[in-house]
């Protein structure tokens, strides 16, 4: 695994959690599901949710880089793939995370 795989690992997670809340096999979806919401509010709760998502793995994937603090510190963190190699503390897991999350929701 590199960086642009584990970004795009946890984007799909991230995505598969939000497609989760459409029913109740969550707590979410289902305080979703007592709101009765409409459909067009639905979905605007539903982007408010994927946009607060987008910006917390935003910026734990820039925390495990050592580009910003996760909580009140910021470390340099290792993480290695299954061969050894570093995927992390090179700006490229900080550069992923922007392409894929940041520039693909406004591009």
């Amino acid at each position: 695994m590199d960086a642009k795989t584990l970004v795009a690992n946890c984007k799909k997670q991230k995505d598969h959690y939000l497609h989760s809340l459409h029913d109740d096999r969550t707590q979410v979806g289902q305080q979703l599901q007592a709101l009765a919401l409409t459909a067009h509010q639905k979905a605007q709760v539903l982007a408010v949710i994927d946009g607060a998502l987008t910006d917390q793995l935003y910026s734990l994937l820039l925390g495990l880089d050592g580009a910003a603090s996760i909580g009140d510190e910021q470390h340099d963190f290792a993480l290695y793939n299954e061969t050894g190699e570093a995927i992390s503390g090179s700006g490229e897991l900080e550069a992923q995370a922007y392409a894929q999350l940041i520039e693909a929701a406004t591009g």
